[in-house]
């Protein structure tokens, strides 16, 4: 054999080996990156990327090596080995593969780009798991022309239609509120899988309301833990927490059998019924799942801890999330995050500081969450100095390259702290283009602080980014009113009549005896309606003997909630969303006359209270001697003895 021959065969060995390596390294996924980069460095200094005959790149490692960094490496570096691959060998396998590498990284609008360049510049046709993946992109994008583009693709060429593609379509469709067609799809399915009846049930909850997602759950021939989570979290999040106990236990018995052992439950199932719990305030269930999860002997228990802690800190038993924080065996970062996270939302700034001291002394390296916590503590207690100094040791001190979170933060403190030009200096010389919550909070502190003109310049951008947004318009809306521009303010107003906009209501749930009650501004369809008003007279009288005077500005954006309105109904919206009759002083004066004199309430409010309901509610609470909590957008207020928690800062 000639020398020539010989250190052919050793290099094509070394090939074949190092190909088998780059496809062990995909195969084990992110924990083995780092040994496929280093591989690549290897391939590269020793020249075995290119053909030792052609010099051309080797087809063969090309591939296997952009396969790796699909599977394991960042999209960057996957499009930059993609690139690498010859154009005539870039087979439908290798696009879906780059497609599904932007996808597992959130990058759903590169996935749209990279599909149609697929498509229609290189020709390259995609297959049905092509379609799924894009599919999915345009379910996270809600983005129903394109998804609708791709069911016609589908039919045009005769694609397989099984069920992964017609779950794919369903959950593009009903993602994108196309119930309809969700359906239509769903009918369509000669067989549809367990999972095909949960996409259409997670769909009907959150579009049609829970009585038709109950019809489908009853029509449904056979159930997995994954269904019985899907409908259980949907009563937790109606505010039906007794409902969604009984379906509970039905649930153990259909899923374990009379044997009735809980334990079987997973993590997963638990820490999806604690989110909802977490999001409706619901500690009903949420107790329930904490003493079921003493019953747990295997599983990632830090997992299911941790959803607890998160779960005790959003609901308002924030003592109850540290002490059960205290007692974990083990904590990992996401569990640091959660309770820094249920301190900076109840304004315990100072104890977020000392966590997080603690957390960098016991070598836990703190994340780009840790920091978004630590500086919305810092924003919300007005702490300057202390934000700018751990925005500034962001990248120095701890490695943590600054997000558009951090950003946001650190315009909403310097915000409201006053320092508008300073904030806005920060948003011009942010490396990454700035997005509607970094400049939305910047504009919030313009109305704080009555700054009209950088205001219309900053909606300009936002009404660019979100043209259907309504909350920008009225904070605009409200400033130029209250800076003594009513006819602007008019004007602007007019502009949202004409788009049939409208603000999202505001809705206070309180929960009494185990039920969940929910109102929304004027509203009157509670069975116990005379009663709430005739202690809303009561109040009001109470109020204003303390000396109580609505505030300017609430009146300000309660006429605009009325000039959101259509037609006609306008005088008669006026009268129900009076400063009075809003939702959260309509969920206490249900607590007053359903609790004992002297019970704490706990009210929770899906959006920012307003500042004349929260100077109305410390009056309240040192009127009728009742400590009183409101968890709203943001943050949670005590009021106990006519002062807040906030100290009016929030």
């Amino acid at each position: 054999m000639s020398r020539n021959e010989s250190g052919t065969r050793r290099r094509r060995s070394i090939v074949e080996y190092a190909r088998a390596l780059l496809r062990s390294c995909g195969r084990r996924g992110h924990s083995s990156a780092h040994r496929g980069q280093k591989l690549h460095a290897a391939l590269l200094k020793n020249g075995l990327l290119l053909s030792n005959t052609t010099g051309a790149p080797s087809s063969s490692l090309c591939g296997a090596l952009f396969h790796m960094y699909a599977s394991c490496g960042s999209p960057a570096a996957a499009l930059r080995a993609f690139q690498a691959i010859p154009f005539p060998q870039r087979t439908p396998v290798d696009w879906t593969a780059l497609l599904s590498s932007h996808s597992r990284h959130a990058l759903y609008a590169h996935v749209l780009r990279l599909f149609r360049a697929m498509e229609m510049e290189h020709r390259v046709p995609g297959d049905e798991v092509t379609m799924v993946c894009v599919l999915g992109a345009c379910a996270r994008l809600r983005h129903p022309a394109f998804g609708a583009a791709l069911h016609l693709r589908i039919i045009q060429r005769g694609l397989p239609f099984n069920a992964p593609t017609g779950n794919a379509l369903m959950h593009m469709y009903a993602n994108c509120g196309r119930m309809a067609h969700a359906r239509k799809v769903f009918d369509e399915m000669a067989n549809p899988t367990v999972v095909s009846w949960t996409v259409i049930l997670s769909g009907a909850l959150r579009w049609e309301g829970l009585d038709s997602a109950r019809l489908l759950f009853d029509l449904m021939g056979e159930r997995n833990e994954v269904t019985w989570t899907v409908m259980v979290a949907g009563y937790v999040e109606a505010g039906l927490p007794r409902d969604a106990l009984a379906l509970l236990a039905q649930m153990l018995f259909c899923l374990v059998g009379p044997g009735f052992d809980p334990a079987q439950l997973n993590h997963v199932t638990l820490c999806s019924i604690l989110s909802s719990c977490s999001q409706s305030g619901d500690l009903t269930v949420g107790r329930w799942v904490h003493a079921h999860t003493t019953k747990m002997t295997t599983g990632p228990r830090v997992i299911v801890d941790t959803a607890l802690v998160d779960m005790y800190a959003k609901c308002g038993r924030i003592d109850t999330a540290r002490s059960l924080f205290e007692r974990m065996p083990s904590r990992n970062i996401v569990t640091w995050n959660a309770m820094l996270s249920g301190l900076a939302m109840h304004g315990l700034v100072k104890e977020v500081l000392r966590l997080f001291s603690r957390m960098v002394q016991e070598n836990v390296q703190p994340d780009d969450i840790t920091f978004v916590s630590l500086l919305s503590a810092c924003s919300r207690s007005g702490l300057l100095d202390e934000g700018r100094r751990y925005f500034r040791e962001l990248g120095s001190v701890y490695g943590v390259t600054p997000q558009v979170e951090h950003y946001a933060c650190m315009v909403d403190l310097l915000g409201r702290a006053g320092h508008l030009e300073e904030a806005v200096i920060l948003v011009r010389s942010m490396p990454i283009p700035p997005n509607q919550v970094v400049l939305g909070s910047l504009l919030a502190s313009c109305n704080l602080h009555g700054r009209v003109e950088l205001g219309r310049s900053l909606l300009v951008e936002l009404v660019q980014m979100d043209p259907l947004n309504t909350q920008y318009h009225v904070l605009l809306s409200n400033m130029l009113a209250s800076s003594g521009k009513p006819a602007e303010a008019d004007t602007l107003r007019e502009v949202l009549r004409r788009r049939g906009c409208r603000k999202a209501p505001g809705v206070s749930c309180i929960n009494v005896d185990g039920y969940v009650h929910q109102f929304c501004a004027g509203d009157k369809s509670h069975p116990l309606t005379p009663e709430i008003y005739a202690m809303l007279d009561e109040m009001v009288v109470r109020l204003r003997s303390a000396g109580y005077a609505p505030d300017a500005a609430s009146r300000i954006s309660r006429v605009m909630d009325n000039y959101l309105g259509l037609g006609d109904a306008d005088e008669t919206e006026e009268r129900e969303l009076a400063l009075f009759s809003h939702s959260e002083r309509l969920a206490i004066a249900f607590g007053l006359i359903s609790t004992r004199p002297g019970s704490a309430l706990l009210v929770f409010k899906n959006i920012r209270i307003c500042s004349d309901c929260h100077a109305a509610v410390k009056l309240i609470s040192h009127i009728y001697k009742r400590d009183i909590t409101i968890r709203d957008r943001n943050r949670f207020h005590y009021f106990k003895q006519g002062s807040c928690s906030c100290s009016d800062y929030w």
